[in-house]
């Protein structure tokens, strides 16, 4: 990402996801010879009421300032649903800000000690996917759960991470969204740049995701994956926020098949003498 498109995040989202919308989903005639995909800008400011010339002035990153009504009217136009409105708002409301540094992501002993003590795959993972603690359960899981992976890296580079996905083309659209949804307008972080950089010169499935824009809440779900030992297992996984980390658990549902292969699997674990929590420093 060039310092032109972390300047510009607000046309860059625009663009984007102008892009993503067809003439035919707004109600205008295709025609044979349309040179971009999507809506043309001039068809984005006629069905947002608003003047072509404005319309480009906020997509070169001229007017930073749109008023909650442009905002709104754009995302009718764009077809964004709610989260995709309130990440456009947020980008909308970024203001010019000095440089920062952030601290380093620590886990504090209190949740080391939650790691240790739940019966269920837990870790704890940066705003970046950076595993930085976990249990013996989530290792048992994934070794990729280990602190020092990074979920999305594993994600789109590792062999067994990607048999481990039963829905890999799924997943990766979900974690790319998530990625950006938790990143924000902090793009511009080291640990951001570092990681953005590194994806898009090395992943085409990267570039292409991460070039739409969309964003999904980071609440959890239920997700099914593929385990080489005890086989398929439906798990639910939970996000909760702890300070500026988040806490990640996965559990089957009661009783069900896949709560007895999790407990055969805390059996299989074969290093015994593995620790139940890993601590690492990162930043």
């Amino acid at each position: 990402m060039s310092d032109d498109d972390r300047a510009n995040l607000l046309g860059g989202y625009l663009r984007a996801r102008r892009a993503l919308v067809t003439p035919e989903q707004v109600g205008l005639p295709a025609g044979a010879h349309r040179r971009v995909p999507g809506l043309r800008r001039e068809e984005v400011a006629m069905l947002a009421g608003i003047s072509a010339d404005y319309y480009l002035r906020l997509e070169r990153g001229r007017d930073k300032n749109p008023s909650p009504q442009v905002l709104a009217s754009l995302a009718r136009v764009l077809r964004l649903d709610e989260l995709a409105q309130e990440y456009l708002l947020g980008l909308a409301a970024s203001r010019p800000r000095p440089r920062r540094r952030r601290k380093p992501e620590r886990v504090p002993p209190r949740l080391h000690q939650l790691l240790a003590s739940v019966q269920v795959p837990a870790f704890v993972e940066g705003r970046a996917f950076d595993v930085l603690a976990s249990n013996r359960l989530a290792v048992a899981l994934s070794p990729r759960l280990q602190p020092g992976y990074n979920r999305l890296r594993s994600l789109l580079f590792d062999p067994e991470e990607q048999a481990f996905q039963q829905d890999w083309a799924r997943s990766t659209a979900g974690f790319i969204a998530a990625f950006r949804t938790s990143i924000g307008d902090d793009i511009d972080t080291p640990r951001a740049v570092e990681l953005v950089g590194e994806l898009a010169q090395s992943s085409e499935r990267f570039r292409t995701l991460w070039e739409r824009h969309d964003v999904r809440d980071l609440e959890g779900g239920t997700t099914t994956v593929n385990h080489p030992v005890v086989g398929e297992l439906r798990l639910h996984r939970d996000k909760l926020p702890v300070d500026d980390l988040l806490l990640v658990l996965y559990y089957a549902d009661q009783g069900s098949e896949s709560e007895e292969k999790l407990r055969l699997l805390a059996l299989h674990d074969p290093d015994n003498t593995h620790p139940d929590a890993h601590r690492i420093p990162h930043g």
